[in-house]
């Protein structure tokens, strides 16, 4: 994660156009829901309406959608023709998948979508969207603006089209609730590896995610059908406590998290995950190792099943696992991730992008105990 330049600094860049910021930071604007390159001529927002990020990816990830006119996903050329037609299909209704089958009736076959989106924006088209719709409707009703403003900003020709496709992801419509009424609280969180979705009733966190994981809206889904309680977007002191330990831990101030967690599971799950939370910070464990810890030699596959059904990432460290190869091997949240945290674990504070570009290392044999 790079360091951003003073919020001053940024805003003048940006009130000027600048071209030479282009790259060190992207502009958001909260009252029309675009981010741009510094250099873009589009006319300049109040102070108040902006927000910085330290890349293209972040912004998008936070709900914001590039802005048409500077390009800022791509700034070398314009995205071509049948590209255009995904992109708009996505805008008209952002918070809507949009299927294989769809795409090919806009005449772009999966595939080829998919190996252009990876060249030019470093993502799958599925990541792209799912980043959308679910940062979108993390940032709808947040700042106090209504319902309708939020559809219409949001490219839903109704308030109601926009209602139906946010009770699809989150299960309740897009609208305050009664003070006290029991409700999962949802939020996103910043980290330095990409944002995270956090969710906790007043009990304790029940999910915590980084948004590009594929399954994070089935793992949204199967949480609401669980609990049998709406998801709505807000916070609660459980979530405003992990947000501070969360900045902690990538301060490299804390080593373990004491917020309370609410992870209910089968009776195995639960001691896997009970197993997981006892491996030292930075050191790693086999499949193997922590069968045997919980007396099942035999039960390998089942406790990667059971690490792989862990809705609380960071929390319940699933990352400290690895082969009995050494390596790295099995992190939904992806393998680059993985990597950065037991080194940052260790101590050595290693450069997102550096880790992020280069392949999947092995585990290190000191982070084995």
């Amino acid at each position: 994660m790079k360091t951003l330049p003073a919020f001053d600094e940024m805003y003048r860049a940006l009130c000027e156009r600048d071209t030479s910021y282009d790259g060190a930071f992207y502009a958001a604007i909260r009252t029309t829901g675009i981010f741009c390159r510094p250099g873009c001529g589009a006319k300049k927002p109040k102070r108040e309406s902006c927000a910085f990020y330290d890349s293209a990816r972040a912004a998008l990830e936070a709900g914001y959608r590039p802005c048409k006119r500077c390009r800022p996903m791509d700034p070398s050329e314009a995205p071509p023709a049948w590209v255009e037609r995904v992109l708009e299909r996505v805008e008209r209704a952002p918070l809507e998948r949009v299927r294989s089958d769809e795409l090919r009736a806009l005449g772009v076959e999966p595939a080829r979508l998919a190996r252009w989106f990876r060249a030019h924006y470093g993502m799958t088209f599925q990541a792209y969207h799912r980043a959308r719709r679910v940062g979108l409707a993390l940032k709808s009703v947040r700042g106090g603006a209504s319902v309708t403003d939020t559809a219409l900003a949001s490219g839903f020709e109704s308030e109601s089209g926009f209602r139906a496709a946010f009770t699809k992801l989150f299960g309740a419509a897009p609208t305050k609730l009664a003070e006290g009424a029991q409700v999962i609280r949802v939020r996103e969180l910043g980290t330095p590896l990409g944002p995270m979705l956090a969710a906790a009733t007043a009990k304790g966190v029940v999910l915590l995610e980084f948004v590009d994981r594929r399954a994070i809206e089935a793992q949204v889904a199967t949480l609401r059908r669980r609990m049998e309680l709406p998801i709505v977007p807000g916070t609660n002191a459980v979530l405003d406590r992990l947000a501070r330990e969360l900045g902690e831990y990538f301060a490299g101030t804390r080593a373990r998290f004491d917020v309370p967690l609410h992870a209910p599971g089968t009776p195995f799950q639960e001691a896997v995950w009970k197993e997981l939370r006892a491996i030292p910070p930075g050191a790693t464990r086999s499949y193997a190792d922590v069968a045997r810890a919980l007396g099942r030699p035999t039960a390998t596959r089942a406790v990667a099943r059971a690490n792989g059904d862990n809705r609380l990432a960071l929390l319940l460290p699933c990352h400290r696992v690895i082969g009995s190869d050494g390596a790295l091997t099995g992190y939904a949240g992806g393998l680059w991730r993985k990597e950065w945290l037991l080194a940052h674990e260790r101590g050595e504070r290693p450069q997102v992008e550096a880790v992020r570009a280069a392949p999947p290392a092995r585990a290190r044999a000191r982070g084995r105990r």
